[in-house]
Parts: C-alpha cells; sequence; structure tokens
C-alpha cells in the first residue's frame, strides 16, 4: 500500500510490523555489508550504480519512459537516471524515502512494500528494477508476477540477488559471508530458481550472469587486497567496460536482465 506523504512527515507502511520498518531504518545502511565497504566516489558501490545505470539504458526500451526501483534504498540508481526516465522509488524504511529524496530530486519516492504493487497501473512502467530486493521477500515468485503486470510488453526488469553456489564460496564461512551476515536474507536462491521464476512469469531472459568474486578474503595468510586484485579484478573489468560476460559461478551475486514478453499466461491483463 502506498502512503500519502508530505515533505515533513512520511506515514508508515500499513500491515508492515514496526520490527521489519525498524530493521531497515538508517541502522541498516550502516550494517552488513554497508558496513564492510565504503559508499563514496570511486568506491565499488559507486562503480557499481554507474554499471546498472548503464545496463538499464542499454536494454531498456526506446523512448525512455517511467522506471519503477522497487527497495530504492538511497536513491543513487534514480538519481543516476532521473534525467533518462520518470523515475519512481519505493522502499519500506521512511530513512530510504529521505535520502532517495536528496539523492534523486527529480524523483518521485513512495514508502510502500514491493509485495503489493496494485497501486500502479497495467503497463505503467518500461523499466522495473530490484537490486538486492527480491531475497528479502517472503514470496519473490509473487512480486515479480507483479512487475510483468506493472510493465509494458516489451519492458525491462533487472534484478540483483545473491549467489549462493558461487565458486568460491567453499573457502568461505557461509554463515558470516557477504550472503549470510545478513539476516534479512530470506530467499536466497540459485539461478535456476530465478531463471524458473522469471520464465513463469513470462519474461525472456537476455542476460544472467555473475559480479565477480569480490568477498574476499578466500584465502588464508595472502593480504585481502592482494585477493581482490587477484579474485576481483575481472569483476572491475566488466564493470568498467560495461560488459555481462561473467559465468554465474564467478559471481557472489548474479545479476539478471529479462524482457517482458506478454502478460502471465491466465491472467485477465
Amino acid at each position: 500500500m502506498t502512503q500519502k506523504m508530505s515533505d515533513d512527515k512520511i506515514a508508515p507502511v500499513e500491515g508492515v510490523p514496526d520490527s521489519v520498518l525498524e530493521e531497515y531504518g538508517q541502522e541498516y545502511f550502516e550494517s552488513y555489508n554497508y558496513a564492510d565497504r565504503p559508499l563514496g566516489k570511486y568506491s565499488m558501490y559507486w562503480f557499481a550504480r554507474r554499471y546498472y545505470a548503464a545496463l538499464v539504458r542499454r536494454y531498456a526500451p526506446s523512448g525512455g519512459g517511467k522506471l519503477l526501483e522497487l527497495g530504492c534504498g538511497l536513491g543513487h540508481l534514480i538519481g543516476l537516471l532521473q534525467d533518462d526516465f520518470e523515475c519512481v522509488g519505493i522502499d519500506l524504511a521512511a530513512y530510504s524515502i529521505e535520502q532517495t529524496r536528496k539523492n534523486a530530486p527529480k524523483a518521485t519516492a513512495l514508502m510502500m512494500s514491493a509485495d503489493d504493487l496494485s497501486a500502479f497501473g497495467d503497463g505503467e512502467f518500461s523499466v522495473v528494477v530490484g537490486l538486492h530486493l527480491v531475497e528479502h521477500l517472503p514470496d519473490p515468485a509473487d512480486t515479480i508476477r507483479q512487475v510483468n503486470r506493472i510493465l509494458k510488453d516489451g519492458g525491462l526488469w533487472l534484478f540483483a540477488t545473491p549467489n549462493p553456489g558461487y565458486s568460491l564460496r567453499r573457502l568461505k564461512d557461509p554463515k558470516t559471508d557477504a550472503i549470510g551476515k545478513d539476516p534479512t536474507h530470506i530467499n536466497v536462491q540459485p539461478p535456476k530458481q530465478w531463471r524458473a521464476w522469471c520464465e513463469a512469469a513470462n519474461f525472456k531472459m537476455l542476460r544472467h550472469f555473475g559480479d565477480g568474486l569480490w568477498d574476499v578474503p578466500y584465502l588464508p595468510y595472502l593480504p585481502a587486497k592482494i585477493q581482490f586484485a587477484l579474485f576481483g579484478g575481472p569483476a572491475l573489468f566488466q564493470v568498467m567496460t560495461r560488459t555481462t560476460w561473467t559465468p554465474l559461478t564467478f559471481g557472489v551475486n548474479q545479476i539478471g536482465i529479462a524482457r517482458k514478453l506478454g502478460p502471465v499466461k491466465g491472467s485477465a491483463t
């Protein structure tokens, strides 16, 4: 449900427990993977947002249109895209909405859950993005079906989510690595499951690839900076060249780029 908002006050999302809203507040963005890696200029986060923006521009339908980011977080992605699209960002957290208003002043920021996208019309958007959002949902398959409904035919669905079976995870403690340390990761699924859910929602997967082996260290004794250069170097090359060549097995996260073929089979739309 969408909440009416003023510039001074953001209303909480109805039906969402206070504990969930508190979990995704400012503290969340100072914990887990955010705490381990800087967000400033030339950081891994900084480069990644520019990489995702480039992918959106490349694969989005021609003519611009409206773009929706599910779980807009700090608003940096739609801040990069607000001159290319009519951007809307949604998030559960008041802190995220406040930050999105600062970092993407031309965008619309709505405090609402990605579990229920009924506030949006059929075929309203050209692009829907969910970066590290779907693993937080209790029923991601349902959200993907809703994404189909609100996308126009040929629209772009781009998502990123952890890859629990990547090649070097066997060298990490799965309870404390980048994937396992965040207790809000309640739906970490292998690539074949995300592909199946997307295809069942009548999406064609254009690209499905990894984001690199950046969660160092993997080996004892060897300094983490050297390991990052060794294992993470190819990921940096992918980001800098705006390519999508990294195999899924070499990605701590998986990135999916999908095109809507038409309505979900059997739906009324």
